[in-house]
């Protein structure tokens, strides 16, 4: 046993105050209203440390008195030890953050052309639409979403608006196919534009 611990060891665990601390068992806090001797806690006081170790055990007694009266779970971990957990209550002291409030992005190019020109947003739709064929919502984009149903349709209708080949004959499905591989290339593109512009603002 070291030097610190057997000099406590003696101490008893009930701590008397003349007033009663309060506590927040939830951040493991204890708060001590008794006001402060300026004369103890000054720095050319020689057993200003002592007294301040005094203070902070007490007080430590106390909140431990109180995690010990607070339910108590036993568990079994990976190698069938039991552990006894003691169940806190929900905090009742707000913290502050531990990190700063998140800077606003700069607006996209698109975004201040939008707020030049009074442009709203569109409201957000759904991710699903309803195929009647099948009688299921299906996924608007991506694996089997319902912008690649002509690539699998067996029979499609042709745009005579849309450009052909050499034979006059035109696939939709890989002009679908093409299209959609386009437009994702360039939406790509443009969100790497953006994320440059954002980062190159001061």
């Amino acid at each position: 046993m070291s030097t610190n611990t057997s000099k406590y060891s003696h101490l008893p665990v009930t701590v008397e105050k003349s007033i009663p601390v309060s506590f927040d068992l939830g951040n493991l806090a204890v708060f001590d209203s008794i006001p402060i001797d300026k004369e103890a806690f000054d720095s050319s006081n020689p057993t200003r440390e002592n007294h301040i170790k005094q203070v902070t055990r007490d007080n430590v007694q106390l909140l431990i008195n109180q995690l010990l009266s607070q339910p108590i779970k036993n568990t079994t971990d990976s190698s069938k030890s039991t552990i006894s957990l003691i169940q806190l209550p929900e905090p009742t002291t707000e913290l502050p953050r531990e990190k700063p409030l998140p800077k606003p992005k700069q607006p996209t190019k698109w975004e201040q052309f939008a707020a030049r020109k009074g442009i709203k947003s569109k409201t957000k739709e759904g991710k699903k639409v309803y195929d009647e064929a099948s009688g299921e919502w299906v996924q608007k984009w991506g694996y089997k979403g319902s912008n690649k149903k002509v690539e699998s349709d067996w029979c499609v209708e042709i745009d005579e608006k849309l450009p052909t080949n050499e034979d006059g004959l035109i696939d939709p499905r890989t002009l679908n196919r093409q299209e959609r591989k386009r437009l994702i290339k360039k939406n790509d593109l443009q969100h790497k534009r953006n994320l440059k512009n954002r980062a190159g603002a001061p």
